[in-house]
């Protein structure tokens, strides 16, 4: 399994508050890669997502290197999604500073030949397999609720005011219901996370062609990224791969 990813602060903002964290092992057959883009003041955004990665990655590693229960991926996913969450949310009650503060999730476990998807929040995971692009997430926001209701169409919810507000996120609560997907991975297929900064300016068929033929996730992952710092990048940009 290989496995890339690359962020970027983008064109307007200050700070970078995204961060992803990867780790593949070869011996013990299993990848995870875990993208949070935070939210809150200036340090706790980046305090949010930080924390959240590593405490997602950690309850992850720890569970295929050292446990010896035979537990579903599923619910170790949703584990370690909840893991996250209660980091991030005992850090807000506890430091002045942080108060407020939140993050999404989305990540990407592979094991053998089983595939797990958890998200919480607005950051995706798309499927890129032969010539289809498959968003496998369900973005958990005010303008999904209102395109799934109809309410709004595909178009205007491209450039709907209230795009930006989430329903749910890491670490805002004591608890958090997060999303899990099993997914078919076959050979050359790629699993493709991002931020919203990504997922806002670069659309489903650009993304299946960065990786067109046998192009290496570090550089479909780059065109990725110089598309959208091209096209502005307003927000902060985060792109990861992984390919079997």
């Amino acid at each position: 399994m290989k496995a890339y990813g690359i962020t970027d602060k983008g064109k307007v903002r200050k700070e970078n508050q995204d961060c992803f964290l990867i780790e593949t092992n070869i011996k013990n057959d299993f990848a995870v890669v875990v993208l949070c883009d935070g939210m809150g003041g200036a340090k706790a955004g980046s305090t949010a997502s930080s924390m959240a990665a590593e405490a997602f990655m950690s309850h992850a590693r720890d569970y295929f290197t050292s446990s010896s229960e035979e537990r579903d991926i599923n619910e170790m996913a949703a584990d370690a999604a909840n893991q996250a969450n209660k980091k991030v949310y005992d850090r807000s009650i506890s430091d002045f500073s942080c108060i407020g503060m939140g993050t999404t999730l989305v990540a990407a476990v592979v094991k053998n030949n089983r595939t797990v998807i958890v998200n919480i929040g607005d950051s995706r995971a798309y499927l890129l397999s032969g010539e289809k692009t498959k968003q496998i997430t369900r973005d958990h926001s005010l303008v999904w609720e209102l395109l799934r209701s109809g309410s709004i169409t595909e178009e205007e919810a491209k450039n709907h005011p209230r795009k930006n507000i989430i329903t749910r996120a890491v670490g805002v609560d004591s608890t958090v219901l997060c999303d899990v997907f099993a997914v078919d991975l076959n050979k050359s297929d790629i699993i493709l996370l991002c931020s919203d900064g990504l997922s806002n300016i670069v659309g489903n068929e650009e993304l299946l062609l960065a990786f067109k033929g046998k192009t290496s996730l570090e550089k479909g992952c780059g065109k990725l990224m110089d598309t959208a710092l091209s096209r502005g990048a307003s927000d902060n940009v985060t792109v990861a791969a992984i390919r079997r």
